[in-house]
């Protein structure tokens, strides 16, 4: 890291030896990024999660800047390198923010198949992750998770009505359910929350 300026070599020396170990692995095993698989019941380590967010966003600043000094070569394996760590935290991230991080890097690269690949990956976060992925104010994150809170089992948007942060997003959810996808369980309760709304408007 040290080939590519000061900033990046003192990134990379404050990763831990487990985090630094996931970015090497991944770039010993292919010369290529590999298609992420996420495996539901692998331990999230959510610090490592922060560690490779500010690794990539150091490796992106850094291929982004204009630096005559960098060979075309060296140019060549930053970017190899800040995709590889973006595989990695596709695979392992199950956290709102650096998803968002993901998606707003892919979008702005027009890498449309890696936005899909981001998307699929949703399943394995948590609901209220994804609700706070639906509040954003970037349209293709808050697209992506509305979409995905619409292909959850009613049963779990329900209990997310009872939660003052999530409600309104599990409302919108349901609502989707029931007039896109014609869920009758979702009609009806959709119903019957706006019967409650109606008596309470009028108290």
């Amino acid at each position: 890291m040290e080939d590519f300026g000061g900033r990046l070599a003192s990134v990379w020396s404050e990763l831990r030896p487990t985090t630094r170990g996931l970015v090497e692995r991944a770039l010993q095993t292919a010369s290529a990024p590999p298609a992420p698989t996420r495996s539901p019941n692998a331990p999230y380590d959510a610090r490592a999660d922060h560690e490779l967010s500010r690794l990539l966003s150091a490796l992106d600043e850094r291929a982004l800047e204009k630096d005559a000094s960098l060979e075309a070569e060296k140019e060549n394996q930053l970017r190899h390198i800040a995709d590889t760590c973006a595989g990695v935290l596709q695979e392992k991230t199950r956290s709102a923010e650096v998803f968002a991080q993901l998606v707003r890097r892919a979008a702005r690269r027009r890498d449309y198949a890696r936005v899909d690949a981001l998307a699929d990956a949703l399943t394995g976060f948590a609901p209220s992750e994804i609700c706070e992925l639906a509040r954003s104010q970037d349209a293709i994150v808050h697209a992506l998770a509305c979409e995905a809170l619409a292909q959850f089992p009613t049963s779990v948007l329900i209990g997310l009505l009872s939660d003052p942060v999530d409600s309104e997003i599990a409302r919108d959810a349901l609502r989707r359910q029931a007039v896109d996808y014609g869920s009758e369980e979702a009609r009806q309760i959709v119903s019957a929350l706006a019967q409650v709304d109606a008596s309470n408007d009028e108290l």
